[in-house]
């Protein structure tokens, strides 16, 4: 006899209590506002302890727990302890430091649910819009496509693969490179993101030629129309310039116009990483220094860094909509497209890039967007390329500190001196400041030298945030200098 089989019991992942859960989330809100508003309050970034850790490594949940008791290890093992970058001294890495609307708007996305990939759909036209404003920030021309991606690395990633189909035919799709040796070229202060685009896009990281930059840390245009001619002459098939406008370690920018005249010159595709620098497009003062990224083919960047919205979302913007879409676009039979009903409204966002299933991240730029205005984030943008420069006069005021690299748009690299093990005492400046939760600074190498690294990209950091790092630069730069100098002189220790 076979064994009976118990019906399962109706169920559903809603609350019960509907009014209970509203009174949870409202609570769960203003924490989240007043977490917000008082983040200057609050260490920049504390480490996590081994306790806490340790209560991360659990098992895997079987059964209820009420979402009380879930918030609260939400607000004792999660809040505490992250990056810290919506604080103003957060200035290590380039990130962005969110909004408040952005947070209502993550909100408001989650609760639609909705999946982009494709269909006829609200959402999708709010993407639409905001790729259009993104083709108008860089000057593209109107019918150029665009899609939203998780950030910069991916566009540069779909823009090499765009690259790649405008040199070798959509066939490339099917018939692989055939042998073909294509080559790309930039300046070895472009971010990594960018090899790994060539190594993913199945070019081989040789393919990559690092182009040697200027004294301003942009690449050589004279080398670098010396290497495509030599490589030409090598059997080898250029493809593709990727130009940078704000390097990762400096800031610095590319001579774009440059590049897109060598590149019409030498039928070469013109990509833009413009992770960074994009957002200065919509500054006044600012705009001037990214001339020549309205003429190139491709542009990645990230609206998750200078235009503050929260993580994560970047943009690819393709100057040949079409040729886009021929890189990507399938037509399964499950995805089959009508001209009625929901499977309408064709080309679909998957059509231009490697994702079926695509969240609502256009709701948060196109609510920052609409809410805070372009110019309100130019004027961010200016604030924060003010307080560099303040920032890098002080450096250049003070005895005890060098500039390392002229500054280009938000990034200062400077270091405190000393007579010897200047790369390490600088390497434990930055990690002593980290420790303290004052200000998270960070490292790099500039000409050979560990550098302190600032990024101005926050809109909460203020003149007063200057005066706070570089005190505690100073502060902190003696006290190790010192201690290091006792520590090497055993009589002058025990004098």
């Amino acid at each position: 006899m076979s064994e009976a089989i118990e019906p399962l019991t109706p169920s559903t992942l809603d609350p019960q209590d509907w009014d209970q859960f509203r009174q949870s989330a409202h609570g769960m809100l203003d924490d989240m506002i007043d977490f917000m508003a008082g983040v200057r309050s609050r260490p920049v970034w504390q480490q996590m302890p081994d306790e806490a850790r340790a209560r991360l490594k659990g098992p895997l949940p079987l059964e209820p727990n009420s979402l009380a008791s879930v918030y609260e290890e939400f607000q004792q093992l999660v809040q505490p302890y992250i990056a810290g970058n919506i604080h103003p001294r957060f200035l290590g890495w380039v990130q962005g430091g969110g909004t408040p609307v952005g947070m209502l708007a993550e909100m408001l996305a989650a609760t639609l649910n909705g999946n982009l990939g494709g269909r006829d759909q609200a959402p999708i036209e709010v993407e639409r819009q905001v790729i259009r404003w993104a083709t108008q920030m860089m000057g593209f021309p109107e019918d150029s496509g665009g899609l939203l991606v998780t950030g910069a690395s991916m566009a540069n990633m779909i823009g090499v693969l765009v690259a790649r189909t405008g040199m070798l035919g959509a066939e490339v799709r099917r018939e692989g490179l055939g042998g073909r040796r294509l080559l790309a070229y930039t300046s070895p202060a472009a971010h990594n993101c960018i090899a790994r685009a060539i190594d993913m896009a199945g070019l081989g990281t040789d393919a990559l030629r690092l182009i040697p930059t200027d004294e301003r840390h942009g690449m050589d245009l004279a080398l670098l129309a010396e290497t495509i001619e030599r490589d030409r002459a090598d059997g080898g098939v250029p493809f593709m310039v990727i130009g940078t406008a704000g390097t990762v370690d400096t800031g610095a920018i590319d001579d774009l116009a440059g590049i897109a005249a060598l590149c019409r010159a030498q039928k070469l595709w013109f990509h833009v990483d413009a992770a960074l620098g994009a957002t200065a497009m919509l500054s006044q003062r600012q705009r001037h220094k990214l001339h020549g990224i309205s003429e190139a083919d491709s542009v990645a960047f990230d609206f998750h860094k200078w235009a503050q919205v929260p993580y994560d979302v970047g943009c690819v913007l393709v100057r040949d909509a079409e040729l886009h879409r021929a890189t990507f676009a399938s037509n399964p039979n499950y995805l089959a497209r009508e001209t009625r009903g929901l499977a309408a409204g064709h080309p679909w966002p998957t059509d231009f890039g490697p994702d079926l299933s695509r969240g609502f991240r256009a709701l948060k730029v196109w609510m920052s967007l609409k809410t805070y205005g372009a110019d309100h984030l130019g004027r961010v943008v200016d604030h924060c390329c003010a307080l560099a420069q303040q920032l890098a006069a002080r450096v250049v005021g003070e005895a005890e500190l060098e500039l390392l690299s002229p500054v280009s748009l938000n990034i200062v690299c400077f270091r405190f001196l000393a007579r010897e093990h200047m790369d390490r005492l600088n390497t434990d400046i930055v990690v002593a400041l980290q420790e303290s939760g004052v200000a998270v600074p960070s490292t790099t190498r500039v000409n050979g030298h560990i550098a302190i690294r600032c990024a101005f990209v926050n809109h909460r950091t203020s003149e007063q945030d200057i005066d706070i790092v570089l005190r505690a630069v100073l502060e902190t730069g003696r006290r190790l200098a010192g201690a290091s100098a006792l520590a090497r002189d055993p009589m002058e220790r025990a004098a």
